[in-house]
């Protein structure tokens, strides 16, 4: 399929931007408060939609990845040094990485642990376990590993998005630039260039 150039991001490609985001930031939020709750069922119910929130990620990401190959990205700024275009394309490209790696080491975890609790996206739609992953031995280290695994990348993905984020408000307030104008909705591009007209 041949790739569409563009000059500007297309309206597909932000809204998954900032859905993903969304979705992400849940996510996280998520899963770092299961220890808060005392009430077993409550979490539970925390669990659940973690769970949930993570293949609805996991799928949003496939989706706009195909979408990126076949879409190209705006040209950044020709002002920009070829070393932050290069620590920009390899930002990307880790947050891709970590975007799909999450919910899969999230469903391989789950897929892996002798509690074999069934996931159901939202109570409502039945998401299979790994098959190779529920006729290994040693469930419970298997699934305490990529338990582990799965924190450190939340952890190094939260140090991504804060990273990203400081990056585009770098490019909108002090290098003055659209980059982040360019992937902020219509409606918020024009706010976005006022109060850094005021700044």
């Amino acid at each position: 399929m041949a790739s569409t150039a563009s000059a500007s991001y297309t309206r597909t490609a932000i809204a998954l931007h900032w859905l993903i985001a969304l979705v992400i930031l849940s996510m996280m939020a998520s899963g770092w408060s299961f220890d808060l709750f005392a009430d077993e069922s409550a979490k539970f119910a925390l669990i659940r939609l973690h769970k949930s929130l993570g293949i609805t990620i996991l799928l949003l990401t496939l989706f706009r990845l195909f979408w990126r190959l076949t879409h190209h990205a705006p040209p950044l700024p020709a002002t920009l040094p070829a070393w932050e275009i290069k620590s920009a394309r390899i930002a990307h490209i880790l947050i891709y990485v970590a975007s799909l790696g999450l919910p899969l080491s999230g469903w391989a975890m789950v897929s892996a642990s002798p509690r074999n609790i069934p996931t159901v996206l939202f109570g409502l739609i039945p998401w299979p376990q790994v098959p190779l992953l529920q006729t290994l031995g040693h469930k419970k280290e298997i699934a305490e590993r990529l338990g582990d695994l799965h924190g450190i990348g939340a952890a190094l993905l939260a140090l991504l998005i804060a990273g990203h984020a400081a990056a585009a408000l770098r490019h909108h307030f002090i290098l003055r630039n659209d980059i982040l104008a360019s992937m902020a909705p219509r409606h918020c591009a024009g706010f976005l260039n006022r109060l850094r007209g005021h700044a």
